[in-house]
């Protein structure tokens, strides 16, 4: 099987993952000292492990425009545009780091068990887990935690600007880790999953524009 078949298989993991990265959630809308996140994207490529066995499912996996999937040295990965969000990036501890958004486009997946289509991406990430909503087939999918992730782990990048000004902010390669609820998702889709709570099975990288709150 050719490599780039094999990451487009891959990518079919986004049915029960992609819920992670997108909208603001009331909860997090409400939240008066976060700065707004703009002009940016959000990246998902996932591990080999989890292609390998996703090409047991012979599935096959479309970015539904305007998200796409790139291709570079290091294998394919879907990347979506940043629609809104907001957040506070916590530069002196990303352990901290507090976001919600939502991203533009979506996944269309083919499988033996049928077809679906996943859109409307939104979550938050608060206290080192993601959760999110997310639409399959026109039905709300409701709100789940699905990821495990601490932004320390991965490697950041800023602009130097004054205090208070707006900067361009990227955070690449940050491990995710299955949350159980996100494990027993993947079991009724798709059967018992060859990795565990402790299982690297993605990396995220995101840019955008950060604009602290005023005052």
């Amino acid at each position: 099987m050719s490599t780039t078949r094999r990451m487009v298989l891959g990518t079919a993991a986004a049915v029960p993952l992609l819920s992670q990265f997108t909208v603001t959630t009331p909860a997090a809308a409400a939240d008066h000292t976060w700065g707004t996140v703009s002009d940016g994207w959000i990246e998902v490529r996932w591990t080999p492990r989890v292609g390998e066995q996703l090409d047991r499912f012979e599935a096959v996996v479309e970015a539904v425009a305007p998200a796409r999937l790139v291709s570079d040295a290091h294998g394919t990965a879907v990347r979506f545009p940043l629609r809104s969000g907001s957040g506070d990036p916590s530069l002196a501890d990303l352990r901290k780091a507090t976001f919600g958004g939502s991203v533009a486009g979506g996944l269309a997946v083919r499988t033996r068990q049928g077809s679906f289509r996943v859109e409307s991406l939104e979550s938050v990430l608060r206290d080192g887990v993601t959760s999110g909503t997310w639409v399959v087939n026109g039905t709300d999918m409701g709100h789940r935690s699905v990821f495990r992730c601490n932004p320390a782990e991965g490697r950041l990048i800023t602009e130097g600007v004054p205090p208070g000004r707006p900067m361009r902010v990227r955070i690449q390669e940050v491990p995710m880790r299955p949350t159980a609820e996100l494990l027993e998702g993947f079991a009724a889709t798709f059967g018992a999953p060859a990795f565990t709570a402790d299982t690297v099975v993605a990396h995220v990288t995101a840019e955008a524009l950060y604009t602290p709150p005023r005052g």
